[in-house]
């Protein structure tokens, strides 16, 4: 058995509920930092006890400023307190689909200058989950160990569980298309995807799909759901191309404005999503699986002491 008593699991705010399972998965208690709110909101950390020597695992999405801020001062804090090692796992990166700036166009490429952030906070191991653009783990000079945790097994699981029949698996663009393929290989099921066009930066055209989804059931994937447009045109394509039934399965469930009443409207009955972006339940639309066991997994791989 590990020792307990030199590692130490804590988490933002926002990923509480998905740290509990994270330590419960690595035989650890989850360890609540002294917290509190002034009255200018300026807010109040402090470690419970000496963290000294201590390795730290720090478990927390940045889905808002707050949570990214809140992280950044989580790992500053741990090395302030001279821990041994800090390991972070970002269960959901905020402004992930921001990795580029076109060019000429003065945009701030946040997926990368809020990731440098965290790197700079100097971790010494940072694992991402279904990143949208793998560009953001190469935005260090080198001095992280940085990893990629891809979903696939606990989603496929999760499929699996459901019983659902002649599946095609659609990719809402050529982009995703890849792991979708990957996806339905393991399935041994059918596979295509939409032509999709972005226009602005929540405008999307999608194209046909084809007929391979004809009597079929189409769940149509994707490593994120913001506002559900690009999804939404997908499942009309994939309804109009044959399918008998389409459900919607996707890593993240931003769920953004009213993107939970527009998939009801569509008669979508089921999500099929992660629990990595806080605040999202189990309920009668979404039906969520965990990636704890697959964190706990990545973080015994680069942490030799938590095997013993």
């Amino acid at each position: 058995m590990h020792n307990n008593a030199k590692t130490l699991v804590i988490s933002n705010e926002a990923s509480r509920n998905l740290a509990v399972k994270v330590a419960g998965e690595l035989q650890l208690p989850l360890t609540d930092l002294e917290t509190r709110t002034f009255a200018d909101g300026e807010r109040y950390h402090a470690f419970p006890h000496d963290i000294s020597g201590m390795d730290i695992i720090i478990i927390g999405a940045t889905h808002n400023d707050s949570s990214h801020q809140e992280l950044i001062d989580l790992i500053t804090g741990s090395r302030y307190w001279n821990a041994r090692t800090v390991n972070v796992v970002v269960p959901y990166l905020g402004y992930s689909t921001m990795e580029r700036a076109k060019p000429e166009s003065g945009e701030i490429p946040k997926g990368v200058t809020r990731t440098r952030q965290i790197f700079r906070a100097r971790p010494n191991f940072v694992a991402f989950t279904d990143l949208h653009s793998e560009a953001v783990l190469h935005a260090h000079a080198g001095e992280v160990r940085t990893r990629h945790i891809w979903t696939e097994k606990a989603a496929l699981e999760k499929v699996k569980s459901l019983g659902i029949e002649d599946i095609v698996l659609v990719s809402p663009d050529f982009g995703f298309s890849k792991r979708v393929a990957r996806m339905a290989s393991i399935l041994n099921c059918p596979h295509t995807a939409a032509d999709k066009d972005r226009y602005d930066a929540d405008q999307t055209i999608v194209g046909q799909i084809s007929g391979v989804v004809r009597g079929k059931t189409a769940v149509v994937c994707d490593d994120m759901i913001r506002t559900g447009g690009s999804m939404l045109q997908t499942v009309d394509r994939c309804y109009e191309a044959g399918a008998r039934d389409v459900s919607v399965m996707s890593t993240h469930l931003v769920l953004a404005g009213d993107a939970r009443k527009k998939f009801k409207e569509r008669g979508i009955s089921r999500i099929i999503g992660a629990d990595t972006f806080p605040g999202i339940e189990s309920d009668d639309l979404c039906d969520l699986y965990s990636v704890s066991s697959l964190m706990a997994d990545e973080l015994r791989r680069f942490m030799p002491s938590l095997n013993g």
